[in-house]
């Protein structure tokens, strides 16, 4: 059983999010025609407290660009840019002070034990020694019995996790995840997904940035996707899965089908093959029993019935595709 962590917060000042971006631009190269590359393109982001906001896109949407400006390594072109009410125009120090990041590279020092490397980075962020949580930090991610060993003999799923641990060393509010899961097994996955939960039920706000669109459904409150240095969708995961409309009906045909559908079947456009019908319908304007009432007056006889609707897959696949 972990130990429980608590995160001692400021109040923000803005009680709703816990990080905004405002007409936010990157834009990499020179003046010269044809050098420059827009990365991100005024985006607009908010960041609901409390969440698992999953930030997702395909490769160079601007994902690491975004996250890059808020841990400070890449400067913003324009925009405005804020963690839990600090601005990074006017209090970069505390912005980074409100946010702990755990990049894609395992850039671990392999000379380092696990509490060293835990000491060393509070020491960094000048968190006192009384109120460091460093054997805490190291039973949340099951590193205790690791703690003295050096960093090189870990596995990689271990050297993530220490990871996420020296992200949190001075317990920031805000916790971004780019790619936790990339590369490990489905077991190792699963217990990070613990973590993450952990974490947020602890009051610490993830964002998660993954290709595992499966993970993103199971985690997230809210997702947004990025494309092309653009923000087109940003909502509640619940709603944008809703956004969808469309439904598959799947009907089992055990008898043979007449050679010409009646006219209010063949309005339903289906699709026929290995003995069953596919009917694609809106479920905001009908329903499955009234296609199916449909059928049954028609003559048609119905066997099994299966419905299915569209995951966040298909639907991100839809969205970067237009």
């Amino acid at each position: 059983m972990h130990a429980s962590f608590t995160s001692p917060f400021s109040d923000s000042p803005n009680p709703d999010f816990a990080i905004t971006a405002y007409g936010l631009e990157k834009t990499y190269g020179g003046a010269a025609k044809g050098a420059a590359k827009q990365a991100l393109k005024s985006i607009n982001i908010e960041v609901p407290r409390g969440c698992i906001f999953g930030l997702l896109g395909p490769n160079g949407a601007g994902k690491s660009t975004f996250i890059n400006i808020l841990a400070g390594t890449v400067i913003k072109t324009a925009g405005r840019v804020s963690v839990w009410g600090s601005d990074l125009d006017t209090s970069p120090r505390q912005l980074r002070a409100n946010i702990g990041i755990v990049p894609q590279e395992l850039n671990i020092d392999v000379y380092f034990t696990p509490r060293e490397l835990l000491e060393f980075n509070a020491g960094m962020y000048g968190v006192p020694k009384a109120e460091r949580r460093t054997d805490a930090l190291l039973e949340l991610m099951g590193l205790t019995d690791k703690a003295g060993a050096y960093s090189r003999t870990l596995s990689g799923g271990m050297r993530r996790r220490l990871l996420v641990a020296k992200a949190m060393v001075h317990q920031p509010p805000v916790l971004v995840l780019d790619e936790p899961t990339a590369g490990v097994d489905v077991e190792l996955r699963q217990r990070l997904w613990d973590t993450v939960k952990e974490l947020n039920e602890s009051g610490v706000t993830i964002v998660l940035t993954t290709h595992y669109l499966e993970e993103a459904e199971n985690l997230c409150d809210h997702i947004a996707i990025l494309n092309k240095g653009e923000i087109i969708t940003s909502q509640p995961k619940q709603e944008l899965l809703k956004s969808a409309a469309q439904k598959d009906l799947y009907i089992s045909l055990p008898e043979k089908l007449p050679e010409k559908l009646p006219k209010a079947i063949q309005a339903l456009d289906p699709v026929l093959g290995e003995g069953r019908m596919r009917i694609r319908f809106n479920p905001n304007h009908t329903h499955a029993g009234a296609i199916l009432a449909q059928l049954h007056n028609a003559g048609i006889t119905v066997g099994d019935v299966s419905t299915d609707e569209p995951d966040l897959e298909d639907i991100f696949l839809s969205l970067t595709r237009k």
